[in-house]
């Protein structure tokens, strides 16, 4: 989500020197400039790296070849391309001038938008996903196969595609004389796009999860005096994979939520909010897509069986496609 901020004080007063070569006798913000490339450097590795793992991890083992993992892996998907494509070209636009700015302006702001919803999306599906899983358990294998999950993928990439590609052609960077990078020149449309995209979208995963676990917590009651193991067993992975999903949508509200309040609070009462604390909630945001391999790694022990087979290169030294995953 690339919305820049708004200050009090006219466009000529901005300094946009900050993004160019022209910063050269100014030592103290060519350095500044030099860490902020590094640590996107870093981050983006982070996320190449952690995010690879998830994806070869869901490919390569049937064990993982479930409909859940299918769209953790479209996401993980997602979440590589930020650091494929929206750091690297945050990196480019940190040191360019002129023309070629702006147009690296529209390509990272439409991929950032595009993304952003792409995972709010995903989210969306996987909280539905769990909700079939745990409240209507004799109705999942029917309600969510393998053709659900593709139109939820389907839908998950082609909507926040679109609507990506819309504004970049009607609004990102549109009339823009002051050389900022803005994502919405028409301020009300992005405070729209944040409600429409960000909170609405929260509130109903929210509400859905509290559903879950009100109806997990009933399934406990009602199982404790039935002596089926596999009721159990089932019962209980099925809670432990609804309580990490929840966790990924929990640090996913978390990472991106101070940059959607400021922008809230910014639109709403013109209140002035210093640009580097805004920046600061826009990296922590994009790091999001750095946190669910460490998730998925910290509380499901197949995955992390997965992780250290392929780190080691055990994969490649032979055929380990249907191994059991501890």
């Amino acid at each position: 989500m690339e919305i820049k901020s708004f200050r009090n004080r006219s466009d000529d007063d901005f300094d946009d020197n900050f993004l160019c070569n022209n910063t050269a006798n100014d030592k103290e913000t060519v350095t500044t400039m030099y860490i902020l490339c590094i640590c996107i450097s870093l981050l983006s590795v982070l996320i190449l790296c952690g995010n690879l793992l998830v994806i070869i991890s869901i490919i390569y083992f049937r064990q993982l070849h479930t409909p859940t993992n299918y769209l953790i892996l479209s996401l993980a998907v997602a979440d590589l391309l930020v650091g494929a494509v929206v750091l690297p070209l945050s990196i480019v636009s940190l040191i360019i001038c002129g023309h070629l700015q702006d147009v690296i302006c529209k390509l990272r702001s439409s991929f950032d938008m595009i993304l952003s919803l792409c995972s709010v999306f995903h989210l969306c599906s996987i909280s539905v996903d769990r909700y079939y899983a745990v409240c209507q358990p004799l109705k999942y294998r029917t309600r969510v196969n393998i053709h659900v999950i593709v139109i939820m993928v389907l839908v998950s990439w082609t909507v926040p595609a679109l609507s990506g590609i819309t504004i970049a052609v009607l609004g990102v960077n549109k009339e823009n004389h002051n050389k900022r990078c803005v994502l919405y020149r028409n301020v009300s449309v992005g405070f729209v796009a944040i409600i429409v995209s960000f909170f609405l979208p929260g509130i109903i995963m929210s509400m859905i999860y509290v559903k879950i676990l009100t109806e997990a917590q009933k399934q406990i009651r009602s199982i404790q005096n039935i002596n089926c193991q596999i009721t159990k067993t089932e019962s209980k992975m099925e809670r432990k994979a609804t309580k990490t999903l929840a966790i990924i949508m929990g640090v996913f509200l978390i990472c991106w939520s101070p940059f959607c309040f400021c922008y809230t609070i910014i639109t709403a009462t013109h209140f002035v909010i210093p640009v580097p604390l805004l920046e600061a909630f826009k990296w922590l945001g994009w790091s999001n897509s750095m946190f669910n391999p460490f998730i998925y790694g910290f509380f499901y022990s197949w995955f992390r069986s997965a992780f250290r087979m392929i780190i080691s290169g055990k994969i490649f030294q032979a055929d380990l496609t249907n191994t059991k995953l501890n």
